[in-house]
């Protein structure tokens, strides 16, 4: 009977399976279609191609991909609670702003929002990355710069890493874009993760 009584317990203090197994460690993809795998093949996109690379590399890390293709930063700021949620991601990379810079849309009120994003991934017990956007030259440098000038402010004062998917030396190779002019190609989605992980794989844990 103590013999009984004693093995009862210890099943009792013994940790449920669901317990002892942590899950790993999430990285999620806050983006747009830059991010979805727009015109690509499955596979294909830089998302996936991270995944790849941190199975390869030694990493248990699980990538999210929560990008939509439209998707504007007044979406996103919609969307990430839910997100957090649900993942309870250790990394956020915010790629956003691409689609309210095509539509002309207030600057402040888009700083606002990347603003809003940054602080409840932070919130959330995570480290965020910001991406970089770029708007086509026909807005005006005016409008570009200050555009762009956001996510430099925005990194700064929030001390977050900022990584430029578009750089110029991208930006003026036609090869690698399709047909649209705007969104990179398959060719080109290997070198969009070579641009992040500089600054994602200081993040990591093996």
């Amino acid at each position: 009977m103590r013999l009984f009584l004693a093995l009862v317990l210890c099943l009792l203090a013994a940790p449920a399976p669901s317990a002892r197994a942590a899950e790993p460690p999430a990285i999620l993809v806050l983006a747009d279609s830059l991010s979805a795998g727009f015109g690509l093949a499955p596979g294909q996109g830089w998302v996936a191609l991270l995944q790849q690379r941190l199975k390869k590399q030694g990493y248990g890390h699980r990538v999210v991909n929560a990008s939509v293709t439209g998707e504007t930063t007044d979406g996103g700021v919609q969307r990430l609670d839910r997100a957090l949620a649900t993942h309870k991601p250790k990394i956020v990379v915010i790629e956003l702003g691409g689609n309210d810079g095509l539509r002309g849309l207030p600057i402040a009120r888009v700083r606002a929002n990347l603003e809003l994003l940054i602080t409840r991934g932070r919130t959330a017990g995570a480290k965020v990355i910001l991406v970089e956007i770029r708007v086509p030259t026909n807005y005006g440098p005016q409008y570009g710069d200050a555009f762009r000038q956001v996510y430099h402010d925005l990194a700064k004062s929030r001390a977050i890493p900022l990584v430029s998917f578009l750089t110029d030396d991208l930006a003026l190779r036609e090869d690698l874009f399709l047909e649209d002019g705007i969104h990179p190609n398959a060719t080109a989605q290997p070198i969009l993760l070579d641009s992040l992980w500089p600054k994602l794989s200081p993040l990591l844990r093996r």
